[in-house]
């Protein structure tokens, strides 16, 4: 049972951690994006 715990902690661990990335790289491509828009209406 200890050892069904601890791999489940780190399963937890490990989606905390790619959530992370996943919302990180989601808000980098967005802001690329917002900015190309402006620069087309601006240009």
């Amino acid at each position: 049972m200890e050892t069904m715990q601890n791999g489940y902690r780190g399963l937890s661990l490990l989606m905390d951690l790619n959530w992370d990335r996943a919302l990180y790289t989601t808000t980098l491509v967005l802001a690329l994006g917002a900015g190309a828009w402006i620069a087309t209406l601006a240009g």
